[in-house]
């Protein structure tokens, strides 16, 4: 593809392909590598900067252009990262022989802590599905496992039967690029699996499916659906302004880590590909050991 006259739509549909049979990528994260690469396009655009000239001048002013409109130190980090990936690979098809965004550097982005819920609130939240009936069954299963595993929602409503060893208590995930990893499960996450098996599932189903989380109408979960669900319970105790199924993911790592758990095995829990990922939660873990010390120690 060294054809220098290909639009950007073009080169952009062709890099999104090589992020999907190369890296194996998952849809969330193409979606977000085109949204990233489309705001650089309308920048160039409206610089009237022809997109194969930018240089590294050129992507310095788009990245401070971005950090001033308000993007997190997070968001940006990311859109750095997109940046640099798209040239890479620019450079990997030949259409360029520079490569301008080898000097970006990534924000530090230790300060942005994640939201957490202590484990009363969490507790709290656990309580409110209704086990009397068949949604309330679901629902109590689907919010005791994703606190029990830190899975991302899109992993949690992608479970299917043959993921669970319940006797074990153990799941198979298939995490981001569709990378797999065994993760354990807790005596209550697998006491209400067991009893939304039990009681509810085989009530929801209309049709064959292998997913093990269904809606009243016998189709498979959706993440937005979830989400919903999540902030009805979640309203009912006043943490809806704090919470998303991600928080519960943040929850379960602050958790561990509280209780003495090391960074490594919260890694591969997690499905993190680099433990630098991981250390974010350190920063949680020693506002924890600070308050403990502050209290217990006859010299603090």
């Amino acid at each position: 593809m060294k054809n220098l006259s290909s639009s950007p739509e073009e080169i952009l549909q062709v890099f999104l392909e090589y992020l999907s049979v190369e890296k194996g990528l998952t849809m969330n994260t193409l979606l977000s590598y085109s949204q990233d690469i489309k705001k650089l396009f309308r920048f160039f655009q409206k610089e009237k900067i022809p997109w194969l000239r930018g240089g590294e001048e050129d992507l310095v002013k788009f990245i401070h252009h971005q950090s001033r409109a308000s993007l997190s130190a997070r968001s940006l980090a990311r859109l750095i990262s997109s940046v640099k990936s798209f040239y890479k690979f620019l450079i990997l098809d030949g259409v360029i022989k520079k490569n301008p965004a080898v000097n970006l550097s990534t924000p530090k982005i230790w300060f942005a802590l994640p939201k957490f819920l202590t484990i009363q609130e969490v507790e709290l939240l656990l309580k409110q599905p209704k086990k009397k009936n068949i949604r309330g069954l679901r629902d109590k299963a689907m919010l005791e496992l994703l606190y029990a595993t830190g899975l991302r929602v899109s992993e949690l409503v992608a479970l299917k039967m043959k993921d669970f060893s319940l006797d074990d208590g153990f799941l198979l995930c298939r995490g981001k690029g569709g990378k797999e990893r065994i993760v354990p499960l807790g005596f209550s996450a697998v006491t209400a699996v067991r009893k939304y098996l039990e009681a509810a599932r085989i009530k929801l189903i209309k049709r064959p499916s292998d997913f093990i989380f269904l809606t009243s109408r016998g189709g498979a979960f959706t993440r937005q659906g979830f989400w919903k669900m999540l902030k009805k319970y979640a309203k009912q105790v006043d943490l809806d302004l704090k919470i998303s199924p991600h928080v519960l993911r943040h929850s379960f790592a602050t958790h561990l880590l509280e209780g003495g758990a090391d960074l490594r095995s919260v890694q591969l829990m997690l499905g993190h590909s680099q433990i630098t990922t991981t250390q974010i939660y350190t920063h949680i873990s020693r506002k924890h050991l600070r308050s403990v010390y502050d209290k217990y120690h006859p010299r603090a």
